[in-house]
């Protein structure tokens, strides 16, 4: 891939096979030369290139907003009324959420023989170890940022889950 070179038009299909297939993610680097595409919930994404000349200069690509909400939602993802709907009716959160930091796997234990760290209706403190999160092969001890009890876990011992999403509400 020595002097990998992509146009614009290139990155568009690239971004339109995403959208067609479902692929979550993808990214390409050779030397100074570095491009990810994501269709994560997250903000629009942006395509950083850089040549090898080693000149250091930066291009950025920053799709429209339709095409950057046709890749996060998909096709037949729900219009702004149904997702507007959808909060408006959902239960409203009562005590402290935590929150997953990064993306990953939630593992409840610190082994699969093991008791989990805490149960719904334990009382936690500040530090304590509430879970594990395992990216890219490491496991991530995510501690309590709140004093209080556990009212709910939100997820299940194994399930992936994405930054920001709710692990566990304390009260």
């Amino acid at each position: 891939m020595e002097n990998l070179k992509i146009s614009v038009e290139q990155i568009k299909e690239l971004m339109q096979a995403m959208r067609e297939t479902g692929l979550g993610e993808l990214s390409v680097a050779d030397g100074d030369f570095k491009l990810r595409l994501s269709a994560k919930k997250q903000p629009a994404p942006v395509i950083n290139m850089s040549g090898n000349t080693g000149s250091g200069t930066l291009a950025e690509f920053h799709p429209s907003e339709s095409e950057a909400m046709a890749i996060i939602t998909g096709a037949d993802g729900p219009s702004a009324d149904e997702a507007s709907a959808a909060a408006s009716s959902a239960p409203t959160v009562q005590g402290n959420v935590m929150k997953s930091p990064i993306v990953g796997t939630f593992y409840a234990s610190p082994s699969p023989d093991k008791a989990p760290f805490v149960e719904v209706g334990q009382k936690v403190k500040k530090g304590d170890v509430l879970f594990i999160i395992e990216s890219m092969k490491l496991m991530n001890e995510i501690q309590s940022e709140y004093d209080g009890e556990v009212v709910e876990i939100l997820c299940e011992n194994g399930q992936a889950v994405e930054f920001g999403q709710p692990i566990m509400l304390i009260k």
